[in-house]
């Protein structure tokens, strides 16, 4: 789950001057001093306040929970398990010569699949389709770095930071159409199909004054994610009709201590980099579930191969 913010303006956000008076004291005005979502620096502050932090290399932490869904034709939909994710980044400035100063997230992150009843992490999957057990791979994605953004687009106009204020309150959402060479998808899928097919839906929300406020460098969102995509491909399904839909909602948190104990636990014991997350230079190609999924394929396919030569 990588969010970078498509957002949405603003149409009734108001700055206000506080003025002081005394009249027994020189007559001073304390101006109201909040960050304009309407300039690039302000749009690449606000945009860090959300998905990181305004300082360097500060460690942030989101987490999200909630089910995954099956949709078969001619079914009902089924719940298939729980889900409890976190995402781990940071933040760096960059420079431009045309576009100035941005920045760059880089993180890394996991999503553990759960059995819906007990809430157990599940290392098994009974597959109603198929009637086959199937291992179950789990997110663990490292890196899900973004791309450089800047407040000044490409052909040097400024880019505003868009939201609406209901209330206080900033909301956010944008949607992720998905459609790209699937990495185990093989070479003609121009030609017998296969390319990856998804979306990705996120929606933030959270304190308006916070969000605007200079002297506070993170903000705090709620979010919420939908994702609606093929069958995962440790399920082995072989082609068969359906797809998946997940639904979750999660925030960012103030330090990687307040994540479930769950979750904690389980990086301990076989993910413990996904305390930190990667160097600002990480210049690694980022990792999906299916480029995951097809290492642990092919390194499975190697180990009969190895063992044959002994």
């Amino acid at each position: 789950m990588q969010p970078y913010l498509m957002l949405k303006r603003s149409l009734s956000l108001t700055f206000r001057a506080i003025g002081v008076l005394s009249l027994a004291l020189p007559f001073t005005v304390a101006q109201a001093d909040t960050i304009d979502p309407d300039s690039a620096a302000g749009f690449v502050s606000l945009s860090r306040k959300v998905q990181c932090s305004t300082e360097d290399a500060s460690p942030q932490v989101f987490e999200w929970a909630g089910y995954g869904y099956a949709r078969v034709p001619g079914e009902r939909d089924r719940k298939l398990f729980g889900l409890m994710g976190m995402n781990i980044r940071q933040c760096g400035a960059i420079q431009d010569p045309d576009r100035g100063e941005g920045y760059r997230l880089v993180s890394r992150e996991i999503m553990l699949y759960l059995d819906p009843e007990t809430g157990e992490v599940m290392r098994t999957f009974d597959n109603p389709w198929t009637g086959a057990q199937n291992e179950v791979i789990h997110v663990a994605n490292d890196p899900v770095n973004g791309r450089p953004t800047f407040g000044i687009n490409a052909d040097g106009s400024e880019r505003a930071f868009e939201y609406r204020d209901v209330n206080g309150q900033y909301l956010i959402n944008y949607e992720i159409p998905l459609f790209y060479h699937n990495a185990m998808g093989g070479n003609y899928q121009k030609y017998i199909g296969g390319t990856y097919h998804a979306t990705e839906i996120f929606d933030f929300n959270g304190d308006l004054e916070e969000l605007l406020d200079p002297d506070q460098s993170e903000a705090y969102p709620v979010v919420s994610w939908v994702r609606l995509a093929q069958w995962l491909p440790w399920m082995e399904m072989n082609g068969r009709a359906g797809m998946l839909y997940f639904n979750a909602m999660g925030r960012k948190l103030q330090s990687y201590d307040q994540l479930p104990e769950l979750m904690k636990a389980e990086i301990a014991e076989n993910y413990p980099e996904y305390t930190a997350p990667p160097p600002l230079d990480d210049a690694r190609r980022n990792e999906t579930s299916w480029t995951y999924m097809k290492k642990i394929i092919d390194s499975r396919a190697e180990k009969p191969a190895e063992s044959g030569h002994h």
